[in-house]
């Protein structure tokens, strides 16, 4: 079990952000919504929002970004700050844990800062409580003492812009999503987008690539620029070793078939969850806890990590009574199909 969680945290193609290892990746974000690809319908309704503020000489309303992870949600809020001119203050939710932290990170904006919350869905209710009125009224109420000489006090906050992003939508609370005044889905890019973003990458990392070795690499990126990135790095090093230094298609192809990534991106992870349930569960229905236990490995883990671009591809499907590999997934394994296609069952 130990060893299972060790290989997740060095997962290539996890699309959560990795630390120290992934450092490079700071350099690699654009500056500006002209740098910035893909994402073209909020990208061109933030510009005008952005304008619009500009114009009257005002902050911009609240954003809310959300979307997968690795999609440019931080990336995003740095543009924003940047095309108001002003400062960004960086945070998440379970980094705020009391209501003085919160309090303390509002006192000390300036005018029209932009305060990034990441994971915001994370907010304790207690901390959301002190939000409201500084989202709406850019006020703070504070209570101050206990018991019967506990008083109330309202302290002034500078007008500033909140950009929340989550992966998780749908646990916001109504009252904190109602205070954003715009709502951005980010939506995965296709490979030619995330090409795109591998050449552009390459340029300023100094990698040697052709058109077609960066669209091989796009193609493996399931839909997500930072995996992108990350692929692009690993295979520059096998690139160095084993060829010229020159990522071409078939030295892309080679690289990402050595870290076991098949054409479509998925890894030994996503094919040893897809081969259980065939194997063992003759395709699904399968519950979630049963196939966790089957595979050794945590249910949230499942449903957070390898679920979500398996679903999106159509491999997988969720039904009433459990987890059901489709016929895709049976013919892309390899695995003659069974004649019963879960993915066509609904709960619906």
């Amino acid at each position: 079990m130990i060893e299972q969680e060790m290989d997740f945290e060095n997962r290539i193609v996890s699309p959560d952000f990795n630390g120290a290892q992934d450092e490079a990746e700071l350099t690699l974000r654009p500056k500006s919504l002209t740098e910035y690809i893909g994402q073209d319908k909020a990208k061109e309704n933030l510009n005008i929002y952005i304008t619009a503020a500009k114009q009257r000489g005002e902050s911009l309303d609240h954003v809310l970004l959300y979307g997968p992870p690795g999609l440019g949600k931080t990336t995003l809020a740095g543009i924003i700050a940047r095309e108001m001119g002003v400062n960004l203050r960086v945070t998440s939710g379970p980094a705020i844990e009391k209501q003085g932290d919160l309090v303390a990170i509002l006192t000390s904006l300036e005018e029209g800062d932009v305060l990034f919350i990441d994971e915001i869905h994370r907010l304790s209710r207690n901390v959301e409580e002190i939000l409201y009125p500084a989202m709406e009224d850019f006020s703070l109420d504070i209570i101050i003492g206990k018991g019967p000489s506990a008083r109330s006090i309202r302290l002034d906050v500078p007008h500033f812009t909140l950009v929340g992003a989550t992966t998780r939508s749908g646990q916001l609370t109504a009252p904190l999503r109602d205070r954003f005044g715009v709502l951005l889905r980010l939506e995965l890019y296709t490979p030619e987008q995330l090409a795109q973003i591998v050449m552009r990458s390459a340029g300023i990392l100094g990698i040697a690539i052709d058109r077609d070795g960066a669209l091989e690499i796009a193609s493996r990126s399931r839909g997500t620029p930072r995996i992108a990135n990350r692929l692009l790095k690993r295979v520059r090093d096998i690139a160095q070793v084993r060829f010229d230094g020159v990522i071409n298609e078939k030295t892309a192809s080679a690289a990402l078939s050595l870290f076991e990534i098949d054409e479509l991106g998925l890894d030994d992870f996503d094919r040893r969850m897809l081969e259980t349930i065939i194997t063992n569960y003759n395709g699904g229905p399968v519950g979630l806890d049963t196939l966790a236990a089957a595979i050794g490995e945590e249910a949230i883990t499942i449903e957070d990590v390898y679920e979500p671009y398996l679903l999106q591809i159509g491999f997988l499907t969720r039904t009433a009574r459990g987890r059901c590999v489709t016929k895709l997934a049976f013919e892309h394994l390899g695995i003659p199909f069974n004649g019963k296609d879960g993915g066509q069952q609904s709960i619906f």
